[in-house]
């Protein structure tokens, strides 16, 4: 999985870098359909703004955190991001399962008509 890291008045450092791809490599093993995934880091007021965005088999999927530290605030936006994802595959499986077929209920005076009273 691609990870597109930005940063909006935040300096991304190493550190940083090596804390995502940490924090993101349980959802890649997840879901490895995952092509890409951007990330942007923005601290506006003091507070720290992360926004999670990806495709996930034909959906676009995006979660986000915000915190006054920023690492809480990306393990809000990841545990967020690994829901959303679990919930779509819930979806995708659900439309794998057999629906049920409905059958119409035999009406009484078709089965009077049948039997031959006569």
């Amino acid at each position: 999985m691609k990870i597109n890291l930005s940063g909006h008045h935040v300096d991304i450092t190493d550190s940083i870098k090596e804390h995502v791809n940490q924090k993101f490599s349980k959802i890649a093993t997840h879901f490895p359909t995952l092509i890409s995934l951007d990330i942007i880091i923005s601290k506006e007021h003091g507070e720290y703004q992360v926004e999670l965005r990806t495709n996930y088999e034909g959906s676009r999927i995006s979660a986000s955190g915000t915190g006054d530290v920023m690492y809480p605030a990306i393990a809000t936006a990841a545990k967020k991001l690994d829901a959303a994802l679990k919930h779509r595959k819930g979806h995708l499986k659900a439309d794998l399962h057999e629906k049920p077929v409905s059958t119409t209920p035999e009406i009484a005076h078709e089965i009077i008509q049948e039997m031959k009273l006569l």
